[in-house]
């Protein structure tokens, strides 16, 4: 499927939205005076460590203390070994398939109070970003990204995202890894490495080794808390996370921000062969490509099916509620046709609503009944094929 990503951007925010032949698939908004912090690697100071719940908060300069569970605290000594590959396949939307480089031992649980005290400096990445009256979540499994690659400075390993399905690609790519990994440093071959050259992967790899100093310099000195290292901004992540072989064409409608995007590709980007275009039309770019409506959809809880059904989504702190509807819909043959028709556009619907508004976690979906067995597994099927283009994991 051809896609074409379109960048908004003024001087108070970049709005981003991808589209997928024609039709919204996905949009990213992000303001600059409420930059999100998600990647982000920070120097904070533990404040509390909580025995009875294996988690401890630390401070990392934000409004509120970050919480960081026990699962996510580095373990240096060899014989302990902290599981961490659905981390880092959420965090940098690849599905990652990771593998042993050397010996492993077998994962020993200990506990917080033993790896860390009170007032102790700790270097932490945030991989939640804070919401409602929760604070974020951090690891001390630090990952950077690059274009081709992810760096793991914690995690001696190499791993290939498990979208690149060739047995014989997949090999290659573990031996070029294996022969430009630096001494106890993991790296990860991203989905967009699939047939790229030894020299690009060694660039790639080269460039992430010098942020990573940087940071470590950083994380050396100054005060405490204090961020060390602070991921892209928004134009710059979607040139280097999302432009595929699928994308053709990026327009935006800022001659600044075109200009700098054109450098940061020269740069950084030199292979990238997506085709760059500067929207100079009277007309704003998200109402000559009908995107403002769409946002605008994003602020409603019923979201109408074609058919005349309806989906009402109702988001909470702990969990999101999504409702199926007929509403309007009567069908022109039977009650289980009619039922079944909704909610396999339900399910369509609900799939790309959740990539929309970003929604993740709990996610409850309340289907209309339907009586035959294999009806349900027909809707529950759509559901997860079309989850599957969700750049997040997702279980059903």
């Amino acid at each position: 499927m051809a896609k074409d990503i379109i960048i908004n951007s003024t001087v108070n925010e970049a709005r981003i939205a991808v589209l997928d032949n024609g039709s919204v698939s996905e949009i990213y908004i992000e303001r600059t005076k409420n930059k999100g912090v998600a990647g982000n690697i920070y120097r904070g100071k533990v404040v509390k460590v909580l025995p009875g719940m294996q988690s401890a908060f630390v401070d990392i300069g934000l409004n509120k203390a970050a919480f960081l569970h026990v699962a996510d605290v580095y373990i240096s000594d060899t014989d302990h070994f902290s599981l961490m590959e659905d981390r880092v396949a959420n965090e940098i939307d690849d599905d990652v398939d990771v593998d042993e480089n050397g010996g492993i031992k077998e994962k020993v649980f200990v506990p917080i109070e033993e790896l860390l005290q009170e007032e102790q400096e700790i270097v932490v990445q945030v991989a939640k970003e804070p919401i409602g009256q929760k604070g974020a979540r951090i690891t001390t499994h630090l990952t950077i990204p690059g274009r081709y690659l992810v760096l793991m400075p914690t995690y001696d390993h190499i791993g290939v995202s498990r979208r690149i399905e060739s047995e014989e690609e997949r090999e290659r790519l573990k031996n070029i890894l294996l022969s430009i990994k630096p001494e106890n440093i993991g790296l990860i071959a991203r989905t967009v490495s699939e047939g790229s050259r030894e020299q690009e992967l060694r660039q790639d790899m080269d460039y992430l080794m010098r942020i990573w100093s940087k940071t470590q310099n950083h994380s050396q000195k100054g005060k405490v808390p204090s961020l060390i290292y602070e991921d892209l901004d928004l134009v710059y992540r979607i040139l280097r996370d999302m432009t595929t072989d699928d994308v053709k064409t990026i327009i935006i409608d800022n001659k600044s921000t075109f200009m700098n995007m054109k450098s940061f590709i020269r740069e950084y980007l030199p292979d990238l062969k997506v085709e760059l275009q500067l929207y100079e039309n009277d007309m704003p770019i998200f109402d000559y490509y009908n995107i403002e409506i769409e946002i605008s959809r994003l602020l409603d809880r019923r979201v109408w099916l074609k058919s005349g059904g309806y989906i009402v989504i109702d988001q909470a702190e702990a969990l999101t509620v999504i409702d199926v509807n007929t509403g309007r819909y009567v069908g022109k043959r039977n009650f289980d046709d009619t039922v079944l028709k909704t909610n396999l556009e339900a399910a369509k619907e609900i799939a790309l609503q959740l990539r929309l508004r970003n929604l993740g976690g709990i996610i409850i979906v309340d289907f209309i009944d339907m009586e035959k067995e294999e009806h349900k597994q027909k809707v529950l099927q759509t559901l997860e094929n079309e989850l599957k283009s969700d750049r997040a994991k997702a279980s059903v």
